[in-house]
């Protein structure tokens, strides 16, 4: 059992053997293989190193070759570009030469070719000739520029011209139009009155054309390029001075003119009425036409050039502008008086309704002179306007005109008072933005009332002073009976009452009231005294008994007499001298007729019925019954009917 199993591991072993023996075998086979392949790689090492060093010079010189070649195509493309500059500056050259006139377009490209042609010798001084073709370009520039303004002005000038009054006109509104192409011969052009004003400010007016649509962008281009040349200022002067003139001969020829505060304080009334009502009208014609008309030519001409547009339009409209201003200037500034009141209102309306344009014509930092001259005559004129509020109404309370009303009418003062608040009520809405001017913290509608009440309450006082002129003083309640109806019954009838109030109206009712009482106490008190009972006895004889009524009873018939006598000479006086009196309203005057007939005829009829008899019964009973109840009340019609001394005689 033993003797195998060391068989067996004899046979591994072996084995073992012979296979480490076979490794070893391919092992060295593998080394030999690699030892040769090392030879035979240093071999072509040394073969290849041998080759470079045989080829660098021909690789050098080949290296060299494609240099050169790659120099001269650059050298000959900046000659073709340097040549094509040169080009470029012969045709610009050739196209300045000839000038701007004919052919516009490419006069203006030859001067943006020279510009780049300048910037592009500038970046490439390393050029021989580079200073000599900046300096030669600069100079035929700079020559260009001087025949782009020549062109600019004349382009300018030609197309500039002063528009006709007929064409201004043409461009309003039919509302505003007058019919014969200027204002009216009245002196006030209807579309000037307030009444037009609410039509005027939403009124279309038709766009004004200036200089030619087609014109404006060669106008631009020219004041584009001078600008970009520098020549700022040159284009500003060409523009203010070319449009300016243009600008006030057409208002010359509207008629504005330019007056100072002395030349307006010298002329006459009617005359410097005449004059506001058309500046009115020219400064609508002004703001809305021909400024409106020259910031569009301004935008167009200089778009894109902000240090001109707002400059050139501020130079050239100053003139104009203050040719206008200068009149409202000094109509704010001439002497106050009540009559100029409306035409301040006039003016301040028109100045408020312009405002926002103006605003908005005149923007930037370069008109600020031009708007704060506006704003501030428009200030002005509502400062004027109230204080000449403060003066009618203090002229009101001490008018002292010795107008005499002999038959106690409505003074002249009254009605031209009323009249005045009355026409102040058509102004409603500027008073109210005038006041709201010199805010005090009062609503307008407040101001606008308590100024119309210190005004009746001026002129009231002032009529009770008029009132005492009158020996009489029936005539002294008849007066202001007349004066303060017609204030009332004005109110009752005008927009006044709903600012004045009912308790207003109601209270100077009761006052016309009290003074026809008064009227009707002192004109007929002494006359109804004749028909009294009182003192008609006697103990005398000449009396009659009663009729069992009481009638007559112991009434003296020369009494009687007496009295009827006096009541006939007082009654003919009254007639006389009360026949030339005046209440001029239909409704008063029959109300105070009537309030008079039933005190009077009522009396004559019992007198006559109680104590006739005695009359009647003895001599010329017609000498003292003189009239009948009927006669009197027909004479009594009579009354107040402002009649002449000789036809209350007859």
């Amino acid at each position: 059992m033993g003797v195998p199993v060391r068989t067996a591991r004899v046979m591994g072993v072996d084995n073992l053997s012979e296979k480490a023996a076979k490794m070893r075998e391919s092992l060295q086979k593998s080394q030999s293989i690699t030892d040769n392949m090392v030879s035979i790689l240093g071999s072509f090492d040394h073969r290849l190193s041998a080759l470079e060093t045989a080829m660098r010079p021909t690789q050098i010189r080949t290296h060299a070759i494609r240099r050169a070649h790659e120099n001269i195509d650059r050298t000959l493309k900046a000659a073709d570009v340097i040549l094509d500059r040169f080009d470029l500056s012969r045709e610009a050259e050739a196209k300045i030469t000839r000038g701007p006139h004919e052919d516009l377009e490419s006069y203006l490209e030859a001067i943006e070719q020279l510009r780049s042609n300048i910037v592009f010798f500038t970046n490439n001084k390393s050029f021989k000739s580079s200073d000599g073709v900046i300096s030669h370009a600069s100079n035929l520039l700079s020559k260009a520029i001087s025949k782009l303004e020549q062109e600019f002005k004349q382009l300018l000038s030609s197309y500039s011209k002063s528009v006709e009054p007929d064409r201004l006109y043409e461009c309003l509104p039919s509302s505003l139009r007058p019919s014969s192409g200027s204002p009216d011969a009245s002196g006030k052009n209807p579309n000037n009155s307030h009444t037009g004003h609410i039509t005027a400010e939403n009124a279309v007016f038709a766009p004004l054309i200036l200089i030619p649509p087609r014109v404006l962008p060669l106008l631009h281009d020219l004041a584009q390029h001078m600008v970009q040349a520098g020549h700022i200022q040159q284009c500003l002067v060409i523009y203010r001075d070319t449009r300016s003139i243009v600008l006030e001969e057409t208002l010359q020829k509207l008629g504005v003119e330019k007056l100072s505060k002395d030349d307006v304080q010298k002329m006459q009334w009617e005359v410097l009425e005449l004059k506001i009502g058309t500046w009115i009208h020219f400064m609508r014609i002004a703001v809305k036409l021909l400024f409106t008309a020259e910031r569009k030519v301004c935008d167009q001409m200089f778009e894109g050039i902000e240090s001109l547009r707002d400059q050139c339009f501020a130079e050239v409209t100053a003139g104009s502008v203050a040719m206008l201003l200068s009149f409202g200037d000094a109509i704010a500034k001439s002497k106050r008086s009540p009559e100029k009141l409306f035409v301040l209102l006039d003016m301040y309306e028109i100045m408020r309704e312009l405002h926002n344009e103006i605003e908005s014509l005149f923007r930037g930092k370069a008109c600020k002179d031009i708007r704060e001259s506006a704003l501030g005559l428009t200030k002005r004129l509502a400062q004027t306007a109230q204080e000449t509020f403060g003066d009618f109404e203090e002229a009101v309370e001490k008018d002292a005109t010795k107008t005499a009303v002999s038959d106690g009418t409505v003074h002249p003062l009254t009605s031209y008072v009323i009249n005045y608040v009355k026409f102040l009520f058509d102004y409603q809405s500027t008073l109210k933005q005038l006041f709201q001017e010199f805010e005090n913290g009062e609503d307008s509608n407040s101001q606008l009332a308590s100024v119309t009440m210190r005004i009746m309450q001026a002129l009231q006082i002032n009529l009770e002073g008029k009132s005492k002129q009158y020996k009489d003083p029936a005539l002294t309640n008849l007066f202001l009976m007349n004066n303060i109806h017609y204030m009332v019954r004005s109110v009752r009838r005008s927009e006044a009452k709903d600012l004045l109030g009912d308790d207003w109206v109601q209270r100077h009712r009761r006052v016309v009231q009290q003074h026809a009482n008064q009227y009707k106490r002192i004109a007929w008190a002494k006359i109804l005294q004749c028909l009294s009972i009182q003192g008609l006895s006697s103990s005398g004889g000449g009396s009659v008994g009663g009729d069992g009524a009481g009638n007559s009873s112991g009434a003296s018939r020369a009494l009687v007499k007496d009295r009827l006598k006096i009541f006939n000479g007082q009654f003919e006086e009254l007639h006389q001298r009360q026949s030339q009196w005046t209440v001029p309203d239909t409704e008063l005057r029959e109300s105070l007729r009537l309030a008079v007939a039933e005190v009077l005829l009522p009396a004559y009829r019992s007198f006559i019925k109680r104590f006739g008899a005695l009359v009647e019964n003895g001599k010329n009973p017609h000498k003292y019954i003189r009239y009948s109840a009927e006669d009197l009340d027909r004479m009594l019609g009579e009354f107040f009917e402002g009649k002449t001394l000789n036809e209350a005689r007859r």
